[in-house]
């Protein structure tokens, strides 16, 4: 079935016709009617005022895909607040893993109890909680300025280490699950969720990933996606065990790609696409080894899309529904390359409030920058160089 307000695709006896070779030519071309088509549309879910001013004459719709990281998810807390400053960039999807997850669902309760005002506080209410989690004496300050944990933490953790969930955890204790509890409206977001949610989360068992959408949304099913393995017991969903959804998808993007109508997907992104040195020592090695397991199915998601786009560049043969979304999805990207605090893993735990605000200055810094140099593209091209960084 053709989407509302797409060109029909010529029939058998169209393409038998005498004018068949004139269908034939203007066929691929008519991706610029249905763009055409899709501005004249109502505004997104969400936004009130019907339309609103276009980035650089685009639509300005966005999806996001949201990467986790634990504390660093605090960078995109600065990213999201950036963007919700320009009433040109609007929104249409939210995928994300682990804290991306965390950010996606706050941020969508927040727009739906008051708008980007409502968004804005939620993402500040939420993150000012996680900041006082950590007691001041588990973290140091160095003469450069850098927070980190303190050594006596550094050396809990790897004690815990040692120990399953069930032994150092028996009762499950879960601080995120009063705070989230407290703050979304899970119902309310299952009812009128201003966006659509895709939440991602890894089957314990066989490994698959499973997308929670906003229609089903729960309490548990968020808590799936950040669940560490090593801290806390398997999240049970319908009688089946979840881990941390960065294990299948960090963040998933195919979802952005096949369910919303926005071509323009921004990946933002925790973990930098590139490391200056190779790890050495055991530890380096360790570290480095845990990040590429939470990077690699994204990695190999983003090559495809890359591949993908160019073969299917634009021709007379290209006549297939998924060749034409390919022709047109356009990426975006914020990264956190050269970002000093989100260099090293060990402050994925660092859940304390002075080292979350600086992680917010520098995502709100990366996402200005962004927003004076590329949202002009949204809705025009892709502003990400998909061969250099993923092909």
């Amino acid at each position: 079935m053709s989407e509302p307000g797409a060109i029909a695709e010529p029939t058998i006896a169209e393409t038998r016709s005498p004018l068949s070779w004139l269908w034939r030519w203007l066929w691929p071309f008519r991706g610029a009617a249905e763009d055409a088509s899709a501005a004249a549309a109502p505004a997104a879910p969400g936004e009130a005022g019907g339309q609103v001013p276009k980035a650089g004459g685009a639509r300005g719709r966005l999806n996001l895909a949201l990467q986790g990281g634990g504390a660093h998810g605090a960078f995109t807390w600065g990213v999201l607040e950036a963007l919700l400053e320009d009433p040109r960039i609007r929104f249409e999807g939210l995928s994300g893993s682990s804290a991306g997850a965390m950010n996606a669902v706050v941020f969508a309760d927040g727009w739906m109890k008051g708008g980007r005002d409502g968004a804005r506080a939620g993402l500040t209410a939420f993150w000012s909680a996680i900041g006082k989690q950590l007691p001041a004496a588990m973290v140091t300050q160095a003469a450069s300025d850098a927070i980190s944990l303190a050594p006596a933490s550094k050396l809990l953790a790897q004690w815990a280490g040692y120990f399953s969930p069930s032994q150092l955890n028996p009762f499950d204790l879960n601080p995120l699950r009063d705070l989230l509890e407290r703050q979304v409206d899970f119902a309310g977001l299952r009812r009128h969720s201003p966006f659509k949610l895709f939440v991602a989360a890894t089957h314990a068992n066989s490994g698959k990933l499973r997308i929670f959408r906003e229609g089903e949304l729960r309490l548990d099913m968020l808590l799936a996606s950040a669940c560490l393995p090593r801290i806390h017991h398997p999240v049970e969903i319908d009688g089946e065990p979840y881990w941390d959804g960065g294990y299948s998808a960090n963040p998933a993007v195919f979802p952005l790609f096949y369910e919303c109508e926005s071509r323009d997907v921004l990946l933002v992104l925790l973990t930098p696409l590139r490391r200056d040195s190779t790890p050495r020592t055991v530890d380096a090695i360790e570290t480095r080894i845990l990040e590429l397991g939470f990077s690699a199915n994204f990695m190999r998601e983003m090559r495809m899309f890359a591949l993908a786009k160019e073969f299917a560049s634009p021709s007379f043969l290209t006549l297939g529904r998924l060749e034409r979304r390919l022709q047109q999805i356009r990426f975006h990207m914020i990264d956190s390359s050269d970002v000093a605090p989100l260099q090293r893993t060990e402050t994925q735990a660092l859940a304390h409030g002075p080292f979350l605000e600086r992680l917010r200055a520098h995502g709100r810094e990366r996402a200005l920058a962004w927003r004076g140099e590329h949202a002009a593209g949204v809705g025009r091209r892709s502003t990400v160089d998909m061969q250099q960084w993923f092909g």
